[in-house]
């Protein structure tokens, strides 16, 4: 008998829906803001002389579940540094093709460098301009910043980028 009554439960929920309000949004044109801890495109950060943050650690690729973050790490040089420490990423690509958005490479990124952006519109004609490299994620240059490679400030050290000093623990 309890069988019988699923179809008219069913109907009952579908006649209801018939008499409420409908919410029609009119996208593109009137654009609806989205919540403040929204999942959007990724954005590498700076320091604000202009250094990256992103030192190459490939901790974000490694959290990654779709895979679809690929880093290469390098050195830094005394005459030309991208970043504080020791080293930087020379190549950094999100494949968005493959990302999931949920957030574990900003999770896993011990400086910080990886944050998400409430940016969503990411459709394209091609499959290749999906793949994004190091300097369309990177964060536009401020006034004040120069743009990397330069040497670090005069009078700072590695431990000046960082709450706490490197090796000291917390």
């Amino acid at each position: 008998m309890a069988d019988m009554l699923n179809p008219v439960r069913g109907f009952g929920l579908t006649f209801a829906t018939m008499f409420k309000k409908v919410t029609t949004e009119q996208y593109p044109e009137q654009v609806t803001p989205t919540a403040p801890r929204y999942h959007g495109r990724h954005v590498l950060n700076r320091h604000p002389d202009g250094l990256e943050k992103c030192i190459g650690c490939e901790l974000c690729a490694w959290a990654c579940p779709a895979d679809a973050i690929y880093v290469e790490g390098a050195d830094n040089t005394d005459g030309q540094r991208f970043s504080p420490g020791e080293r930087y990423a020379a190549v950094y690509q999100i494949n968005y093709l493959r990302c999931i958005f949920c957030g574990l490479c900003i999770e896993a990124c011990p400086t910080r460098s990886l944050t998400m952006t409430n940016e969503y519109e990411l459709a394209d004609d091609s499959r290749q301009d999906l793949i994004f490299t190091k300097t369309q994620l990177l964060a536009p240059l401020l006034p004040g910043m120069d743009e990397p490679p330069h040497p670090m400030a005069l009078g700072t050290t590695d431990a000046d980028y960082y709450v706490g000093s490197p090796g000291a623990s917390a």
